[in-house]
């Protein structure tokens, strides 16, 4: 793929690297430039680094009245050697085309997907936050442009990733469990609808969920499926419990859950964490039956932002309380995370093909 290089002139660029005084907080900040990809008579074309800037699109652009719009989260992790690794890329563009399937935009060649992320970061690797736990977050995104009316797919879209040079999730470090309400009003997907994409409404639509979840002291929603009965996803996570005989287990993917990438590296790191892992389908009165009687000791959500997000407890809307454990973070969850993270950031060697280096050929 040939990129078209269109960058900032020097004097209004980044030409040190990044070293700010405090934690830059998580996806507040931007980098330089952007990658800009546009679909159109049939095929993906015209691939460029821009700067970072606002799009012009027509009001009738399809995405701001139909909801045509997908995305992907992915992060980047400088190693000791000083160069930039990408965690698990090829699995964030195979989900951005299932997403992209699901919502009828043309499927993006995985390559030129990867390509324009890596071309990228290499442009604006100064960006970088030299922190202790940082990342530049990787944020593509693909949205329907055609000025059209009429309900259908679109025939054009624009595919961009964008930089957000971001410090550690947790501020204060990985010691705060959070609360998850139980709720039968909100459902987040139901079978044969797009719970299983990235979609940009899914994310909409659990806007009013997490407002009810404040309103109890709670982070997020545990979402049920819509009979209520079976565990579905924390929040805009994928849910994890442990066994007292430390298990792991996940709820089993379905069209209704999302795929978490997290998830998935934590099934296939197993012999690492020295634990089974398996996938099961989570009858929500079983669960909390378990909860009560000892059986769960842990509980959380697993997803790129915060990787793990330990769950000490969950609250009904009757303000009945189920503490897990202890109520606070205990060691398996803090085993999952370190392990994870210190593959990401390359303080020991995970799977093959898992982290890749981000070349230096930017002009």
């Amino acid at each position: 793929m040939q990129i078209n290089y269109n960058l900032k002139p020097t004097s209004e660029r980044r030409t040190e690297q990044f070293k700010p005084d405090t934690n830059v907080g998580f996806g507040k900040l931007r980098t330089d430039h952007m990658f800009l990809m546009d679909y159109r008579d049939g095929q993906w074309c015209d691939p460029r680094i821009v700067p970072y800037g606002p799009f012009e699109i027509a009001p009738g652009a399809m995405a701001l009245h139909y909801g045509q719009s997908i995305f992907e989260g992915a992060k980047a992790f400088m190693h000791d050697d000083g160069e930039i690794y990408t965690f698990r890329l090829n699995k964030n563009a195979e989900r951005l085309n299932r997403s992209a399937e699901i919502v009828c935009i043309p499927e993006l060649p995985e390559d030129m997907v990867q390509a324009g992320v890596n071309a990228l970061i290499d442009v604006d690797r100064l960006w970088f936050p030299m922190q202790e736990g940082a990342c530049l977050y990787i944020r593509p995104f693909v949205f329907a442009t055609e000025d059209r009316l009429s309900v259908s797919p679109s025939q054009q879209y624009t595919f961009c990733v964008m930089l957000s040079p971001s410090g550690a999730y947790y501020s204060n470090g990985f010691d705060s469990a959070i609360r998850l309400l139980i709720t039968e009003r909100f459902h987040r997907a139901v079978t044969g609808g797009t719970g299983a994409s990235k979609a940009a409404g899914n994310y909409a639509a659990s806007l009013r969920a997490g407002k009810a979840a404040a309103e109890y002291g709670a982070s997020q929603v545990l979402y049920l499926d819509a009979s209520n009965k079976q565990v579905e996803e924390a929040g805009a996570m994928n849910h994890f419990h442990v066994l007292k005989d430390g298990t792991i287990i996940i709820p089993e993917f379905t069209d209704t859950i999302l795929k978490s990438i997290t998830s998935q590296s934590i099934m296939d790191l197993g012999e690492q964490l020295g634990c089974e892992i398996r996938q099961e389908t989570v009858m929500l009165d079983k669960f909390i039956a378990d909860i009560e009687a000892g059986e769960i000791i842990e509980a959380g959500g697993l997803g790129t932002a915060a990787v793990v997000s330990p769950v000490g407890s969950y609250i009904f809307e009757d303000h009945r309380i189920v503490t897990v454990g202890d109520g606070s973070v205990g060691e398996h969850t803090r085993r999952i995370y370190k392990v994870l993270t210190d593959i990401q950031n390359g303080k020991t060697e995970g799977p093959e093909g898992w982290i890749k280096r981000v070349e230096r050929v930017a002009p």
